[in-house]
Order: structure tokens, then C-alpha cells, then sequence
């Protein structure tokens, strides 16, 4: 069985001792430090821009998103050593095609231009482009390669790349230098002459580029002269004491999930702040069969200030009669705020919110060119009501998911936790399409606890990044013994991804599906059929609702 997904598409799996991530200084909302080290990655609005920023954390460097209209802001600052211009889906010759003021950097720091950055560029340069009438899109072989050049050190002439543009640069002009070529694309990658502005066609970022990430290491290290100490040991040393700096003696409430992401929050702060955090963690009723128990228990053991409600009757009051999938998390959601204001107001003294925010939740609230188009209501964005007047803390701000689970390895954080599956805030919830009520969660509980229990037999949950089951709004006719049934339908969903902005469906082993599919029907009553969820993210999504 094999989950290790086309990185190509976004997606990167890290092996427990490949890549060592994070850095000794750093910057997160209310936190006065200030970063001494970072590449800006500027946002064009291209999907592989997270991607590039993922390779260069893998570089030991720190780096930071944001929407190209933010350059100038940071033309300024001290603290970077270089910027990158990701690509986009925009042509140079759209109309409202982002234009991005790289003034205050070009010539003072390093410049790497990715795609519609290279065309961008050459543009200014008073190169001609052409629009192509056939997109120039999939692997390539760079020819003609300058190998002396320091952006190029180390790779080796025929290395394959990754071509996906629209708009081609026919030739050179201005201080445009060509360092390399491919058989088509006559201007693959170029240099200004007079300063360290780099320009490449292709994306470096992506698995299809084979060299990809040592022409990163050889911008961000090499030329950029970033040291690579992003790690997770140096991230809790200066977390912790810009949280005890931050919060003094304040009180802080947090909300405990029994995922990954708000543990590693608690541990970060309890660490700074000891009993001075309050955790919450609410039984809506949604949650997995017993995990309400086992979850609150790996608290306790971990010497968490916890508080479990139960609160799930005042969950299904909300839901009923609900059937549309934003009605439902919208439910959910208000539920939720409700709950966690009335235990708040138990404690007088608190002053700050805890959050589980990540990175990937920060660059998806931040669009590139206006609103975003809102696929589906996210649980952890919106907050409480501003009555509370509590200020925000996120100690996970900066991470993307698996540096959160590595800096959860670095504190210590019970395995049981730090390898568990993300779950989606509503629960099962959004697994149950349609209305939801305590006879469906009960009968969904069996059959995900049959699926996840199965895969761990298997030796296969550690490969999945998350598993979950769905209980869809059909039923089928079945045979069981000499009788007619008609009885539910179940989806079984298994995806690997890394942060679940990207994802694809695991090829699990046809046996073990079978063995599941009928340990499910044998013994849980109300269905009589199994199917496997094969679709990738994009186009669908990871959950159903």
C-alpha cells in the first residue's frame, strides 16, 4: 500500500527523521520578537504557492506569505534576506493582472521570480511576450545550463523541470542574461545583470522538478546567505518565553479538541503560563465512539488545568431540522460559543483566547486580489463575541501541520495524540448528511470506530493522514440470509496530504477494504452496503459537508 501522494500537486509527506524545520527568532501576532532571518514569499494567487513555501521550511529557513499589494511594506525591513515572486493564474497581458512594486528590494536583497514573476520581470525588461495558443505545461529538460552560476550550483545539465504557463518569453532583452534553456522554452531561466534578480519558467518548487529543491537551498542559503536554523527546539525555547512575556500573570482560556493542533497550543502554553491556562474541552455529541473519555483522560495525564462539559443535548437541539451543510456547521459553531461563554464567565480572571490557528488557516483568510470565494465555513475562524473582550493568543500561528506535530515531539506530547487523524471541528457532524441525530451518530460512531480500529490492525493508520466515514442519505436494497434488506449506505473516505490544502485518496489493499466492508455490515445494524470514496482535493473536498 502506498500513500505517498504526487508532490507535484501540493502535497508532501515527511518522514519522521528526514527534514529537521523551524528558527531562534520570530514574529506572531501581540508578540514583540523580532526576526532577524526569513524569505518573503510574495502571493500572485498561484496554487503552488504554499508549496514554495513548504520547500524552503524544509530548508531549515523561516518564510512568510503574503498577497503581492503588502511588498512594499516590508521593502524596509531588515530581517529579510530575500523575496520570491510565486507564480499565478493570471496572464501579463490580463487586464487588473497583478503588478507587483519590488522596488524597495531589487538590487538591495535577492530577487527569485517563479513563472508569472519570470514573465513579469522580463516584461519590464521590454521583452515582447507571446501569448501561447498551446499552454506550455508539464516536464521539460533544461539545456544550455549556466552551471558556474550560483543559482544553478549542483544541477546537472538535462534536469527535468516543470513547465506551467501560459504566456512564453521568446528571447532576452534589456540586462536579461540567459542561464538556461529547454528544447521549447528558449528563455527558461535569466539573471539581471548588476544584481542577485533570478527569474525561472519553471516551478522549483514542485516533485516533477528534480533538481527543484536544490536550486532553493542554493537561493535561500547560497545566495540569500539564510543560516537554516528554523528548528523545532529553538521555536518552543522562543515561544515560551515571548508567551510568559506576552501574558505576564494574566489568565488565558483555550478550547481542547483532542486534535493536534490545540494540544500542542496547551502544552506551548502551559509550559509558559502553568495553571494560569484553563482548558475546555465540550462533548458536543459529534465526537468518535468513547473519545469524549479517552480524550479527557490523556488530558488529565498530561497535567492539563481541564474542564470537560457535556453539552451534547444542547448540540441536537441546535441541529435539528437542519439538513443544509452551513446551517448545520453554522449550528455548530453558535452552539459551541454559547457553551464556551457560559464556562468562561466561571472564570473572571481570564484575558486571553487560546487558538489552534496554523499557518495554512492565516493564508487562506488572507485573499490576493478581494474577498475569496468561501468553499465552507472554517470552525476555527470567527472567534467569540466581542462582549468578552478576551485578546487573542495563537502559539501555533507560524507552523504548518507537520511542524506542529514536530514541535508536539519536542514537548513530549502523548503519541496517542500527536499521531491521531485531524478531525474536523464539527465532528460527525458533517459526516452525516442531512439531519443529524443521536440515532445516526450512534450507528456512524460503529462504523468509524469498525474503520479506524481495522486500519490500525492493518498497520495502516500511521500511513493515512486522515480517515473518517460518512453516512450518506441513501439506502439500498441488500440480501442477508434469505431475506430482503433496505438499509443505509456508508462512504469510507482514507486521504494522504500534509496540511489538508491538497489531498488524495490512499490505495489501500483491496483485501483489507473487503474485510472491512464486512466486518461493518456483519456487525453494525442499519447497513447493508460500503463504498470507497476515491476522489482527490481539489476537485472535491476532504469531508463531504
Amino acid at each position: 500500500m502506498t500513500c505517498n501522494v504526487d508532490p507535484g500537486f501540493g502535497i508532501h509527506l515527511l518522514s519522521g527523521s528526514g527534514t529537521r524545520l523551524l528558527s531562534h527568532t520570530f514574529f506572531n501576532r501581540n508578540q514583540n520578537i523580532t526576526l532577524t532571518d526569513r524569505i518573503l514569499i510574495l502571493d500572485h494567487g498561484s496554487q503552488y504557492t504554499q508549496l514554495i513555501a513548504r520547500r524552503v521550511r524544509e530548508l531549515n529557513v523561516y518564510c512568510e506569505i503574503h498577497p503581492y499589494t503588502k511588498a512594499a511594506s516590508f521593502a524596509g525591513d531588515p530581517s529579510i534576506k530575500g523575496v520570491i515572486l510565486g507564480g499565478s493564474p493570471f496572464s501579463v497581458f490580463d487586464d487588473g493582472a497583478p503588478d507587483t512594486d519590488i522596488s524597495g528590494f531589487q538590487g538591495r536583497v535577492p530577487i527569485l521570480a517563479v513563472c508569472y514573476g519570470a514573465q513579469l520581470l522580463a516584461k519590464r525588461e521590454g521583452v515582447t511576450l507571446l501569448r501561447s495558443t498551446v499552454r506550455e505545461y508539464g516536464r521539460a529538460l533544461l539545456d544550455n545550463i549556466h552551471v558556474h552560476e550560483p543559482l544553478f550550483s549542483g544541477i546537472h545539465a538535462g534536469t527535468q523541470v516543470w513547465m506551467s504557463h501560459g504566456d512564453s518569453i521568446p528571447s532576452a532583452a534589456g540586462r536579461m542574461e540567459v542561464l538556461a534553456s529547454t528544447h521549447v522554452v528558449p528563455v527558461a531561466a535569466y539573471q539581471l545583470k548588476g544584481e542577485p534578480t533570478y527569474a525561472v519558467q519553471f516551478h522549483p518548487e514542485v516533485y516533477h522538478t528534480s533538481e527543484g529543491l536544490v536550486l532553493l537551498k542554493n537561493f535561500v542559503k547560497g545566495i540569500c546567505g539564510c543560516a537554516g536554523d528554523w528548528t523545532p527546539s529553538s521555536f518552543v525555547g522562543t515561544t515560551i518565553a515571548s508567551l510568559r512575556q506576552q501574558i505576564g500573570t494574566d489568565e488565558v482560556v483555550l478550547a481542547l479538541s483532542g486534535g493536534v493542533d490545540s494540544s500542542v497550543a496547551a502544552m506551548l502554553l502551559q509550559k509558559a503560563i502553568g495553571d494560569q491556562l484553563h482548558c475546555i474541552f465540550v462533548d458536543n455529541g459529534l465526537l468518535r465512539k468513547n473519545e469524549y473519555q479517552s480524550v479527557l483522560d490523556s488530558y488529565h495525564h498530561m497535567g492539563l488545568n481541564i474542564t470537560g462539559v457535556d453539552a451534547r443535548d444542547l448540540f441536537f437541539a441546535a441541529l435539528k431540522g437542519q439538513e443544509d451543510p452551513e446551517a448545520k456547521r453554522k449550528a455548530i459553531g453558535r452552539t459551541f460559543i454559547e457553551v464556551f461563554e457560559t464556562e468562561s464567565h466561571k472564570l473572571p480572571k481570564v484575558k486571553w483566547l487560546g487558538q489552534g490557528t496554523i499557518y495554512p488557516d492565516v493564508i487562506e483568510s488572507v485573499s490576493v486580489n478581494g474577498p475569496s470565494v468561501t468553499i465552507k465555513s472554517h470552525h476555527n475562524v470567527g472567534g467569540l463575541p466581542a462582549r468578552m473582550k478576551l485578546q487573542v493568543v495563537e502559539p501555533l500561528r507560524l507552523l504548518f501541520k507537520d511542524e506542529v506535530r514536530r514541535v508536539g515531539k519536542e514537548l513530549g506530547l502523548d503519541p496517542a495524540i500527536l499521531g491521531r487523524h485531524p478531525f474536523p471541528g464539527p465532528g460527525l457532524g458533517i459526516r452525516i448528511l442531512g439531519e443529524v441525530t443521536p440515532e445516526k451518530v450512534s450507528l456512524l460512531q460503529e462504523v468509524d470506530h469498525i474503520w479506524i480500529s481495522e486500519l490500525r490492525a492493518a498497520g495502516l493508520y500511521d500511513q493515512v493522514w486522515q480517515a473518517g466515514a460518512i453516512l450518506l442519505p441513501v439506502k439500498s436494497v441488500g440480501v442477508m440470509g434469505d431475506e430482503r434488506t433496505y438499509e443505509n449506505a456508508v462512504a469510507l473516505r482514507a486521504v494522504s496530504s500534509t496540511d489538508g490544502m491538497t489531498a488524495d485518496w490512499c490505495h489501500l489493499p483491496y483485501e483489507v477494504l473487503a474485510r472491512i466492508s464486512n466486518a461493518i455490515i456483519n456487525q453494525v445494524k442499519g447497513v447493508n452496503r460500503v463504498v470507497y470514496d476515491i476522489s482527490s482535493k481539489p476537485p472535491a473536498t476532504i469531508e463531504w459537508e
